[in-house]
């Protein structure tokens, strides 16, 4: 063992070393052992800060390690494989539902070859930690002294007096270089030179100014609205026209921070706005498609309050859920209307299902009211996607690994129920492209992070059979805008050590980009009309067999996101006649232009030109007096068929009276 004196060392208020690597699996299963465990279940390996218990006690996947004895002789135990100067250890209770368990004082040892062990020591005395005093709430202990080692042990003195020997833990490290350890072969980072580091609020706005300031021509940040403590929601748009939409080109937005401890989404959009940038000024190809074919909106912290309330505390303090809810204790991804129950509701009571809308549900009245629980970052991103006709986007969370796709609201209530949409086909279709190209989901040797197991379906979950999420915003933006969206869990772990950005940088970086450029699949065009030439705006885009509709834009344009296939396209808008049209989508990643004429009604371009005192033409004026012909001789067909039918009812009851 080595001792580094106090003069040498950190200041023993700061964590002085990152994360070995429990919370981020890093730290492989069988790098930890323990001295006993009450069951599988509770095994060493389930001693990892802030792993998440399966909802029973009693299977595989529970929320600690715990010892099969109460005593003081238990001990955890990681192999850090290469020497390491351990300055700390992060302590936790188990988690769980039905008990409560957690280790009160611990002690430290640490040794070169698992035989040995030396206790941390405090001056003349071993040191003696203070551990928890609740399941949940981290508490870090720092080594009075630092020293290099290979192995280190907790060892429990104390514990809850109604519970047991349980823990969950991560240990605080520096690698030290050895040109004899097998084990210190330089890891991977990134080649990117990106800010990795995590941003408060006024360090997030610093950095996005100054991309706007190094690519001025395709950048600009603007603001959706501000969280309840007055921080702004800002927002960086990516295009080569910014400020405006262009008719043709699709709407993409990311969406990072709805739950303000999940910091990894944010930090990834930070880094997605830098990379763009400079790759945007070399000339990376790939890159400029994008810029100049796509108007990319990205939106790093929705509940920004949350954010800072997390960032105080830390990567490996902030616990589970710190952070995770709104300033007002709001979870905001319940916190938009709940329109699935509204459509199916409708359906259930409707003669003719057909004729219930299956697209652009209106937010109910009680929603709109002043008094209802609505957070104000709720509302600030219903406006926004109320003005901008997106097309595609993905919510970024963390803490699992998987992809999900709505519904995330199951029918009935029931916890967990599979949920498909009309589109359930293109749905699986995204989930899949991001879950396939993103470096640890795609990776079949892989661990579980807590307790679900998502490899067997290819990292992808509807949303409802995961469990059931009212008021979500996938949800509300599929039945209440054109726009498309899935949640990608991007990480076991929500926070994140610094340290660990590069790499997860590198795990994401082709899955965002991959993903964005799938707004342009499917069709798109602009519905115009025959006479002037402009587009019609609102104009529905119908789908045969596919019970899920659009609207055009403002400017008539619209895009309809579809696998390949062969599709019988139609189109109407009020006061006009619909068009129909067969629309082909190939294989290629380029959308089929679909565009579509409409024809006004006769009985409506009379209304304009009365709306306006004109003069009636005499082409309408004919075209208006053959449609009522026509009306007249429908109306005088079916009155003579109504009488012959009665006149035929009258013969045949008159003889049989005759008989």
């Amino acid at each position: 063992l080595f001792p580094i004196s106090a003069a040498s060392s950190t200041p023993r208020n700061k964590q002085n070393c990152p994360p070995l690597g429990l919370e981020s699996l890093r730290v492989d299963d069988s790098q930890i052992q323990a001295s006993s465990y009450q069951r599988s279940g509770l095994g060493p390996h389930r001693g990892r800060l802030n792993i998440q218990s399966g909802i029973e006690d009693g299977d595989l996947y529970d929320g600690a390690w715990c010892a099969e004895y109460k005593d003081r002789h238990q001990w955890l135990e990681v192999d850090a494989l290469h020497l390491t100067l351990f300055t700390g250890v992060i302590l936790q209770g188990r988690n769980s539902i039905w008990s409560w368990d957690w280790v009160e004082t611990y002690k430290v040892q640490m040794s070169n070859d698992s035989v040995t062990w030396h206790t941390s020591m405090n001056g003349t005395q071993e040191a003696l930690f203070e551990g928890n005093q609740n399941p949940e709430t981290p508490v870090l202990g720092l080594l009075p002294v630092p020293t290099v080692a290979r192995f280190i042990r907790i060892n429990p003195q104390t514990w809850y007096s109604n519970g047991t020997v349980c823990l969950r833990a991560e240990i605080l490290g520096c690698r030290v270089h050895d040109p004899s350890d097998i084990y210190s072969a330089h890891e991977s980072g990134s080649k990117d030179a990106l800010d990795f580091r995590h941003h408060n609020y006024k360090e997030m706005r610093k950095l996005m100014k100054s991309v706007t300031e190094e690519c001025p021509d395709i950048t600009r940040v603007y603001t959706i609205g501000r969280s309840y403590m007055g921080l702004k929601l800002y927002v960086m748009e990516i295009s080569d026209n910014p400020g405006k939409h262009e008719i043709g080109e699709p709407e993409f937005r990311y969406v990072a921070g709805m739950h303000g401890n999940e910091a990894l989404g944010r930090e990834l959009v930070l880094n997605l706005m830098q990379y763009m940038c400079k790759e945007y000024k070399k000339g990376n190809q790939r890159i400029v498609r994008l810029v100049t074919e796509t108007r990319i909106h990205l939106l790093p912290s929705m509940n920004p309050d949350g954010y800072e309330e997390a960032y105080v505390k830390g990567s490996e303090l902030s616990g589970w859920a710190e952070g995770r809810y709104s300033f007002e204790g709001i979870d905001l991804n319940h916190n938009f209307p709940d329109l699935n129950n509204i459509m199916w509701d409708t359906e259930e009571k409707a003669a003719d299902k057909s004729k219930v809308p299956n697209h652009y549900i209106p937010i109910p009245e009680y929603y709109t009211k002043e008094d209802a629980t609505v957070a104000p970052e709720t509302r600030a991103v219903i406006s926004w996607m109320q003005d901008i006709p997106f097309v595609l986007s993905a919510n970024l969370h963390g803490g699992e690994l998987v992809v999900t796709y709505p519904f995330d609201c199951t029918r009935d209530w029931a916890p967990q129920e599979d949920t498909p949409t009309a589109d359930n086909a293109f749905f699986r279709w995204l989930a899949s492209v991001y879950a396939s190209t993103n470096l640890v989901m795609a990776n079949p040797d892989r661990r579980i992070c807590h307790y679900e197991e998502f490899q067997s379906h290819n990292n992808i979950i509807n949303g409802g059979a995961w469990h059931t999420v009212p008021g979500s915003m996938n949800d509300f933006s599929y039945l209440h805008t054109n726009c498309f969206e899935v949640t990608v869990e991007l990480s076991c772990d929500k926070f994140p050590h610094v340290s660990e950005l590069p790499i997860e940088w590198e795990n994401n970086k082709e899955s965002l980009l991959v993903y964005m450029e799938q707004v342009n699949l499917g069709i798109k065009g602009v519905v115009r009309d025959k006479l002037t030439k402009k587009g019609i705006a609102d104009a529905i885009i119908k789908v045969e067999d596919h019970d899920h509709d659009i609207r055009s834009a403002t400017d008539g344009d619209y895009w309809r996101l579809l696998n390949p296939g062969e599709y019988k396209v139609i189109v109407w808008a009020v006061g006009y006649f619909p068009s129909m049209r067969r629309c082909n989508v190939g294989m290629e990643p380029n959308p089929t232009i679909c565009d579509f004429i409409l024809t006004k009604t006769p009985i409506q371009r009379l209304k304009e030109i009365r709306a306006k005192g004109g003069k009636i033409p005499q082409d309408l004026q004919l075209r208006l007096r053959a449609l009522r012909l026509r009306k007249l001789r429908a109306s005088t067909k079916a009155i003579n068929r109504r009488r012959e039918g009665q006149r035929m009812r009258r013969a045949r009851s008159s003889q049989a009276w005759k008989a």
